[in-house]
């Protein structure tokens, strides 16, 4: 039987690349590297290992051996955090994910529910692109994200479980003072001699580009500004105007003019994404984030189905 040590040993030394190296990390003498890496390679049934002129590099089965042994070593990680956390009370950490607009509401609503339930957790997040935190998710940097469909899908994998936690419309955000601040739904065919604030310059299709098209037009983009409250900014001054995020509604500035786009408004699903197994704390919040969904713009949250194409590994 593989004992945990020879698991930790083998990790090390495929990371480190060199004996050497993990002997120093480990605090082992490298001729006890060598030997505990000999019998683990006995007891795995052959080598593990190529030895190179400088360093090591895994075997085909040693590829096979650390992928199990990183999965064995996470979990009996999470497991001792979580007894750790009974025997203080609730406590251990949270990493926790989110895109940008995520930010402006309703990530902090759940989190500040969640501190007040769990006061001994430590919550640290982190904001990125939700391809980027999936990653994070799945590589046991983050134990629950929030992420959107925006703009290729969110990927899929065995590793990651993926909750539907809201569908998610754009809005236009105009000047208080603009010809159709007032109007209860604004036609986006009636923008097309505006001028748009957009995000920085993509590589390839944007939302704003595939809206405008079904509504038969270009936009003229004439600011670019990647951070959506900069955009807020150039709005307010009368230098354009952009859409923005429901779920951002409520950050929204007091000066801005926030309305619907009716049958032209673009919509996207925002989802949570948790590891698998997640710990109970991700859990935890994944309730208070469901629970803080009345009080945002957007409608309920979609069915947790199976996507269409989940076999080719995205959402559409």
């Amino acid at each position: 039987m593989l004992e945990t040590d020879m698991l930790r040993l083998l990790d090390v030394v495929a990371r480190t690349g060199s004996f050497t190296a993990a002997a120093l990390e480990l605090s082992y003498t490298q001729s006890a590297v060598s030997r505990r890496v000999a019998t683990l390679e006995a007891e795995a049934g052959g080598p593990l290992f190529d030895r190179l002129p400088r360093g090591v590099r895994l075997t085909p089965a040693g590829h096979a051996l650390h992928r199990h042994a990183c999965d064995v070593l996470k979990r009996l990680a999470m497991a001792e955090e979580e007894l750790a956390a009974i025997q203080r009370g609730t406590g251990g950490r949270l990493r926790v994910g989110a895109f940008a607009t995520a930010n402006a509401a309703l990530v902090p609503g759940a989190l500040r529910d969640f501190r007040a339930a769990f006061p001994g957790v430590d919550v640290s997040l982190v904001e990125g692109l939700s391809g980027e935190l999936v990653e994070g998710v799945r590589d046991g940097m983050i134990d629950i994200a929030v992420v959107s469909d925006y703009f290729s899908g969110v990927p899929l994998g065995e590793e990651t479980e993926i909750t539907p936690l809201l569908e998610d419309e754009l809005l236009i955000a105009l000047p208080a003072d603009h010809p159709l601040a007032g109007a209860d739904v604004v036609d986006l065919r009636d923008l097309r001699d505006e001028s748009w604030i957009a995000g920085a310059q993509p590589d390839g299709a944007t939302t704003l580009g595939e809206a405008c098209a079904r509504a038969g037009f270009t936009p003229r983009v004439e600011v670019r500004i990647g951070e959506w409250t900069g955009k807020l900014g150039y709005v307010a001054a009368g230098l354009g105007i952009t859409m923005v995020p429901a779920i951002a509604a409520p950050a929204v500035r007091a000066d801005l003019a926030l309305r619907p786009l009716g049958d032209f408004a673009p919509r996207r699903t925002v989802y949570a994404a948790l590891p698998r197994p997640a710990t109970a704390s991700a859990r935890a919040l994944l309730d208070f984030l469901r629970h803080g969904l009345p009080h945002l713009a957007g409608s309920p949250p979609p069915e947790p189905v199976d996507p269409p194409d989940a076999a080719a590994g995205r959402f559409a």
